[in-house]
């Protein structure tokens, strides 16, 4: 069985709580209030597509730019934040010397 770490508050870690917690509160404000809050629950679903489809995360770049940082670490094929980042941050960790 798959367990994902749950020793730090890295960002997929916080994205999956986000995403949760609002495709949760939009169900329920769809049942009490109104069905339109349906599209809300859609346009998560929508947002979860595309970061499956082209890696492109809206609410990751947000939370970067708030300060949280990725499990993946720079430097790990197919990662791309040390070039995305542009902060100087996450370009020097993987020079040692």
């Amino acid at each position: 069985m798959y367990m994902a770490k749950t020793d730090a508050w890295y960002m997929e870690r916080i994205i999956w709580l986000i995403a949760g917690c609002f495709t949760l509160a939009s169900a329920i404000l769809a049942w009490f209030h109104s069905l339109y809050w349906l599209f809300f629950t859609g346009l998560v679903g929508v947002n979860l597509i595309i970061f499956g489809l082209t890696g492109f995360c809206l609410m990751a770049n947000i939370l970067y730019t708030l300060g949280a940082r990725s499990a993946i670490k720079p430097g790990t094929p197919g990662c791309v934040a040390a070039a995305v980042a542009g902060s100087g941050e996450d370009e020097n960790q993987g020079n040692a010397g």
